[in-house]
Parts: C-alpha cells; structure tokens; sequence
C-alpha cells in the first residue's frame, strides 16, 4: 500500500510527523492492504493559518483496483486529529463496502 501526504501551504508538517502518520495509517488499515493500493493523505488549514473550531482537514482518498475511490474527511482542531477520525472513517466505510461486497 502506498502512502502519498499532501498539505496546503498553512500546514507546517516534519518528516518526524510524515513518518508518524505514515506509520499509523498502515497499522490501522493493514487488514485492508489486499483491497487499498495506494492512499492519498491531503491535510489543510481551512482558516488558513486563523484560529477557529474544526478548522484542520484530513482528506484521505483510497484507491483500490477495479473500483472507484474511496474518499473521506474529517475536521478538528488538530491535524493529528483530523487524520486519526479520517482514518476511522475509512475503516468503517471500508468494513461496509466489503460487508456488502460478501453478502453477493
């Protein structure tokens, strides 16, 4: 599974982070690497750089073969947090989709 961040000019990310996250979303979705081929990480400050509530956003985009893409988001205050509800976000989407997927 290949995992590919982006972030808007407001978000100041480390490779320390980078490799965090990275290391987070494949612990997380891992029973999934049959189905996910690649994950796109788009993180943004949607204040741009205000303070406000909810104002980080996490967009991850799951691509899988043969199928269309998977998106979800998720806003907090953190971009921490914001990936952390993103990814349980696609991990119940994707429970779903494949629980579907079973039943036919």
């Amino acid at each position: 599974m290949i995992i590919v961040f982006n972030s808007d000019k407001n978000i100041k990310s480390t490779q320390q982070q980078a490799d965090y996250f990275q290391s987070y979303i494949n612990d997380e979705l891992d029973r999934f690497s049959d189905h996910i081929t690649r994950i796109e990480v788009h993180l943004s400050d949607q204040n741009a750089g205000k303070t406000g509530p909810d104002d980080k956003r996490c967009l991850l985009e799951a691509r899988s073969r043969n199928r269309q893409p998977m998106v979800v988001t998720a806003d907090h205050n953190t971009v921490e947090q914001a990936l952390f509800d993103a990814v349980d976000k696609l991990k119940a989407s994707m429970d779903t989709y494949l629980g579907k997927m079973k039943n036919r």
